[in-house]
């Protein structure tokens, strides 16, 4: 039975004829080759610096004059855990899903890459232990911060990395009354002055860091060390300055950060506020181009939410905590509901009563470390349950894993040959040509089409890819349409991850799916032009944990022209 046939044709066609355009005409992303070479070289400058930073004579560089006490200590907007906190007074150090002693740490017995040593590095758990509200905690927490300035008085790749160095002297800023408080004057002197050290080298290093959430963080500590470090008021202007222009570089007009990563808009926008915040404290006006970007990324942070309140799944994100987005909205203090269309940024997102549809519609932002090739994917929820999903990002040290979760496979979009429809490249950054990407969203009586595709194919098949997705007014069908078209014949297999919550059944030969929800609702998933199989899957929502689940996948070969495959989801009617 070509039971998808009428995929966006037949019934939609009357509809289509009168279609309104709700956004544009389709749109033009810009290719990856854009502000491409500037990072590459800064990027090279940094490796060759770091050269100089290794050295024996570099850290009598950082010598100067030493602060006798702080000017004021930047208020902490963000809520710690005293539940982790606990378990960083007992001695145990858990990031990544990891946990190594206090002992293994002092003694370099810790089994730990980059990431997990990032964490550890960057003091954000000093929140944790502050929301503790014991001495024990403070004095412990003296004591972890002395064991580190003893341990780290050298340059280290991942200690003095740019990124981990702007958190943590944020972090010891903001907690230097509950580190210090009780402590003698020795703690107090050594503290005050690697912080000035620190400071010191961030202010060369910082300016190789490419344009991101990361020199965001940056500038964001560069303010703060400016108004808390005596003698560094003059700092301030400059400083105040960058972020003005970054709220205008990173911030995209329709709110979206340049990195196009969930996570990174949160981070971004909890950046923003904290500046907002240390500069109403030194009554410093706000700049306007400053509240104008709190004001626009606040309602795209809505627009990547499921049903469930967590983030969908793009080029990096996890889910994150519901809790903690909730947080940082009302933090924001940003009116403005979820947007339905984001141009600049790359999605579109379709919500219809309890459905819920999250389109990726840009190519990989070249800026972000990390970045996926998961162009034209989706993800879909019923409610609280997410039931079409990315494989999410693996945060640990296999280098294997991390490239299997950025290629074009673990997302739920058209793979060819089994290649990425960009290069991924082990350092995280996106490498060829890159693609054009064209999007355009209709709607016409509560019916909505989004229209994509993008030639990143076309250099290494001679292909493009084009896929449509219809979302009808009730919500309860949705329909796709994907096209490869082009010269020779390409195996093809169009993937849709399932969510672990959902349980799948083949039926008909692999013309027919049964998707069976939490709540015990039922979907079925048609097919034709390819034949439909189950295989098996993983998902990260967490960035941690690895979960199996499976993955619908239709297959097939493409002819010279186009070859089109059409599939449906429709909710099982009294089920």
């Amino acid at each position: 039975m070509n039971v998808a046939s009428d995929t966006l044709t037949e019934e939609n066609s009357a509809a289509a004829e009168s279609k309104t355009q709700v956004n544009r005409a389709g749109r033009k992303m810009p290719r990856l080759s854009q502000n491409r070479i500037g990072e590459n070289l800064r990027t090279g400058v940094y490796w060759i610096a770091r050269l100089w930073f290794r050295g024996v004579f570099y850290g009598r560089t950082l010598r100067g004059r030493r602060p006798q006490a702080l000017t004021m200590i930047p208020e902490e907007n963000w809520p710690g855990s005293s539940d982790r906190g606990a378990g960083l007074v007992d001695g145990r150090f858990r990031f990544l899903n990891h946990t190594v002693s206090a002992e293994d740490l002092a003694v370099g017995r810790s089994d730990t890459g980059p990431s997990w040593q990032a964490e550890y590095h960057s003091f954000d758990w000093l929140r944790d232990m502050r929301a503790v509200g014991t001495e024990a905690a403070r004095t412990q927490a003296r004591t972890y911060v002395s064991e580190w300035m003893v341990a780290n008085q050298k340059w280290h790749p991942v200690s003095w990395r740019p990124d981990v160095l702007a958190r943590r002297i944020c972090n010891w800023l903001t907690h230097a009354e509950f580190v210090s408080a009780g402590a003698d004057g020795d703690f107090a002197e050594k503290f005050l002055d690697n912080i000035a050290r620190q400071v010191r080298h961030l202010r060369r290093a910082g300016r190789f860091v490419p344009n991101g959430v990361d020199r965001m963080s940056i500038t964001k500590s560069l303010i703060y060390s400016a108004l808390c470090l005596p003698n560094s008021i003059r700092f301030v202007p400059r400083q105040i300055k960058a972020v003005a222009r970054m709220s205008e570089e990173q911030i995209l007009p329709d709110g979206g950060h340049i990195e196009r990563n969930p996570l990174s808009q949160m981070e971004a926008l909890r950046h923003l506020i904290d500046i907002r915040s240390v500069l109403n404290t030194a009554t410093i006006e706000i700049p306007e181009t400053l509240q104008r970007a709190i004001d626009r990324a606040a309602p795209m942070l809505r627009f990547y939410r499921h049903g469930d309140g967590g983030f969908a799944l793009f080029n990096g994100s996890t889910e994150s905590e519901p809790w903690l987005i909730d947080v940082v909205l009302t933090k924001a203090n940003a009116r403005g509901k979820p947007l339905t269309s984001a141009p600049h940024t790359g999605f579109e997102r379709v919500s219809v009563n309890r459905t819920l549809v999250i389109a990726d519609t840009g190519a990989p932002s070249p800026t972000g470390l990390g970045a996926h090739a998961g162009t034209l994917s989706f993800e879909m929820s019923v409610a609280k349950q997410r039931v079409i999903v990315n494989c999410g990002a693996y945060a640990g040290r296999d280098v294997t894993w991390r490239l299997a979760q950025r290629a074009t496979a673990a997302h739920s979009t058209l793979v060819v040959d089994d290649r990425n429809s960009f290069e991924i490249r082990e350092d995280g950054t996106i490498g060829g040509q890159g693609a054009n990407v064209v999007a355009e969203r209709l709607e016409a009586d509560g019916n909505t089409w989004i229209d994509m595709s993008h030639d990143g194919y076309t250099a290494s098949h001679g292909i493009s890819h084009r896929r449509r997705i219809y979302v009808n007014g009730s919500g309860l069908d949705v329909r796709g349409e994907d096209t490869l078209d082009g010269s020779g014949e390409h195996k093809f297999s169009i993937r849709f991850h399932l969510h672990p919550s959902v349980k799948a059944s083949l039926v008909q030969d692999g013309a027919s799916v049964l998707l069976r929800l939490p709540d015990k609702s039922g979907w079925r998933m048609r097919c034709s032009g390819g034949i439909a199989s189950l295989q098996e899957s993983i998902y990260l929502g967490d960035g941690q944990e690895t979960r199996r689940t499976e993955q619908i996948v239709i297959a097939g070969a493409s002819q010279q022209g186009a070859t089109q495959v059409k599939w449906a989801l429709t909710k099982l009617t009294g089920k």
